[in-house]
């Protein structure tokens, strides 16, 4: 185990975590070998982990994530021979909504796999376990533009779709109320562009992988990853509104100057993005990002998932600390 990461565990020793929270943990080290952008969400006890696998979705479930590599995975849904969500899937995530569980990805058509056909598509499963059970496709969401990387989030009673949108040479993020989770309401408002240079990495001006999360005292945050997946500089940005703002407004969110979460080159962690939050079974919150494990590695299936818990301010903004090195307090 490394030192610095040993030491960074130490100060978290009863914390909190996923399970079993007396163990010393190597936050520096990735949970599986492989596995772009990681999805978690924990219900009733249980982990349910996902990431990009391609040509299908694979589910694993597990009691313990510091085990996750011992979680056999069910693969829930492959992608068809032909049609608009035949190749390049990309960026699942699990959600459970008023009773079922939904998958939404992203896709493409195999006779056209470029950013002019990507899109985000559901499914639907009535399990309790939706490592079982049947999943149904709902189809594609109706987006104003061609994009990646959709979520969803509750707040107030509403739920809202956020996904990262191909407008021009460049990515946004775009928000939209939802009438059902397989359907966007209006409007579909834009609320964030890249706008600071460390955005713009790698040769591309990138806002992506939205990901929503809410402070204790009500603020409300969506991280996202900039620049290209392909530079180290690859990092996550910040947006944040306050808890009763109009969040089809583009001026309730405020955004981070600088990132907020990026390479450590001491941790020996790069590029970490395409992140996602979860709550442990004590109600503290977690990151799940990938990473490479060396410079230059760029973005291939070396990108592997890790974890780590999340800290608060007094302020009410949270506190990532560094890759490899969670804050040292909640």
């Amino acid at each position: 185990m490394r030192y610095r990461s040993m030491l960074a565990s130490l100060a978290l020793l009863f914390a909190g975590a996923p399970a079993h929270a007396a163990r010393v943990h190597d936050y520096a080290a990735p949970l599986l070998p492989s596995g772009p952008d990681p999805w978690v969400i924990q219900h009733e006890g249980v982990y349910y982990y996902t990431s990009t696998a391609r040509d299908h979705i694979e589910l694993r479930k597990t009691d313990d994530l510091w085990h996750l590599a011992e979680a056999a995975p069910v693969v829930a849904w492959r992608a068809p021979t032909s049609g608009a969500s035949s190749t390049s899937v990309w960026a699942p995530e699990l959600h459970y909504i008023r009773g079922k569980w939904y998958l939404y990805f992203t896709a493409a058509d195999k006779q056209h796999d470029d950013d002019a056909h990507r899109h985000v598509f559901v499914l639907e499963n009535a399990s309790p376990d939706p490592t079982r059970g049947r999943w149904i496709e709902r189809g594609m969401l109706k987006t104003t533009h061609t994009g990646i990387d959709g979520t969803v989030f509750e707040h107030a009673g509403r739920w809202y779709f956020v996904y990262s949108a191909y407008v021009g040479d460049h990515s946004d993020l775009v928000i939209a109320p939802m009438a059902n989770p397989w359907t966007l309401a209006s409007p579909q408002v834009d609320i964030a562009a890249p706008t600071y240079a460390w955005e713009m990495q790698g040769g591309r001006k990138i806002l992506e992988a939205p990901e929503f999360l809410q402070g204790p005292d009500g603020k409300l945050f969506l991280s996202y990853s900039a620049s290209a997946c392909w530079s180290d500089d690859y990092a996550l940005g910040l947006l944040q509104a306050d808890g009763g703002a109009d969040l089809l407004d583009p001026a309730s969110w405020k955004k981070s100057p600088q990132p907020v979460f990026a390479t450590s080159v001491r941790n020996g962690v790069y590029a970490p993005g395409h992140n996602g939050f979860f709550k442990d079974t004590a109600g503290r919150d977690w990151i799940i990002y990938h990473a490479n494990g060396g410079p230059g590695w760029k973005c291939t299936p070396r990108r592997a998932p890790r974890i780590q818990p999340v800290g608060w301010t007094p302020k009410g903004m949270p506190d990532f600390g560094t890759p490899g090195t969670p804050p040292s307090g909640p």
